[in-house]
C-alpha cells in the first residue's frame, strides 16, 4: 500500500503532458513492444527460411553454434548446454536427438565421469556449421537491406543497449 507522499513523489516525476521523467508514454512504450514483437516475428520467419535448406531449425542451430563454441575446451555436457541455452535439460535433450538423428552431433561418455554424456560435433556437424554461417549472413542481409550503413551503426548501439542492460526480476 502506498503512502500519500510515495503518492506524490511519483506524481511530480510525471509531467502535465503524461510523460514520465523520461520523455516516455505508455502508449509510445506500447507501441515499441509492439514493433518489437512484430520485428521479432519477421526476423524468426527470416531464419527459419534461410535454414530450411539445410534441414535444421532455428532451435537446432543455436545448439549446434553453442556446441561448437562450448567445444573449445572440451565437448560440453547435457547440463552445460542447457545452462547456456538457458532451457530445461529436456529441451536439450530433445535437441540433441534431432541433431544425432542427422550425424550433426554424437552423444559421447565422459571419460573421467562415465555417468556424464558429453555432445561433440561430427564431421556434418561442422559441415552443417559452415553452411549455417552462410545462411545466417543471407538472413542478416535481407533484414537489414532497407537501412542504411549509418542506420546500421545506430541500431547496432540502440541493440547493445537493450541487451547490456541489466536484468529485473530474475530475466
Amino acid at each position: 500500500m502506498s503512502t500519500a507522499s510515495e503518492t506524490d513523489s511519483v506524481r511530480t516525476a510525471e509531467s502535465t503532458d503524461g510523460t514520465d521523467s523520461a520523455g516516455t508514454t505508455d502508449t509510445t512504450d506500447g507501441v515499441l513492444a509492439e514493433q518489437l514483437l512484430r520485428l521479432t516475428r519477421r526476423l524468426h520467419r527470416i531464419q527459419k527460411r534461410h535454414l530450411e535448406p539445410l534441414g535444421i531449425t532455428p532451435a537446432q542451430s543455436r545448439l549446434l553454434r553453442t556446441v561448437a563454441h562450448l567445444s573449445t575446451v572440451r565437448p560440453p555436457r547435457m547440463a552445460d548446454l542447457a545452462a547456456r541455452l538457458e532451457v530445461v535439460p529436456r529441451a536439450v535433450t530433445t535437441l540433441v536427438d534431432g541433431l544425432e538423428s542427422a550425424d550433426c552431433v554424437r552423444r559421447v561418455p565422459d571419460p573421467e565421469n562415465r555417468r556424464v554424456i558429453r555432445i561433440e560435433l561430427t564431421d556434418t556437424g561442422r559441415a552443417t556449421l559452415r553452411r549455417l554461417r552462410n545462411a545466417r549472413t543471407g538472413a542478416a542481409e535481407e533484414i537489414l537491406a532497407p537501412l542504411t550503413a549509418d542506420q546500421r551503426e545506430v541500431l547496432g548501439g540502440l541493440l547493445n543497449a537493450l541487451a547490456d542492460a541489466p536484468a529485473e526480476h530474475g530475466c
